[in-house]
């Protein structure tokens, strides 16, 4: 069975982060990654996920990310309530047929 690993707390990846960005000239983003023991490419995800954050660069952040799946949740659940509303008119409207 596969397991998810659970995430690193924000404040691991915010030090993370901030140690790569103030890293001494000729240190590569590889051995910054390798001292915390994560992967060069999971670095380089927080990095650009923390530009998002701070504005830098254009993209969703993490409250736009949580407000958008809980939408979409909440529009799913609607739709869902409106099918059987239909669902329910159409039995009730076959029901109330003259001759039945």
């Amino acid at each position: 069975m596969l397991t998810v690993p659970k995430p690193y707390p924000k404040e691991f990846r915010d030090d993370v982060v901030n140690v790569a960005r103030n890293r001494e000239p000729g240190t590569h983003l590889k051995q910054v990654a390798a001292d915390f023991g994560i992967s060069e490419s999971c670095l380089t995800n927080w990095m650009k996920a923390a530009d998002v954050e701070a504005g830098v660069k254009p993209g969703n952040t993490a409250a736009q990310n949580a407000d958008l799946a809980a939408a979409r949740r909440r529009i799913r659940l609607l739709e869902q309530e409106n099918e059987v509303l239909r669902r329910a008119a159409a039995y009730l409207s076959q029901a109330n047929l003259p001759g039945k």
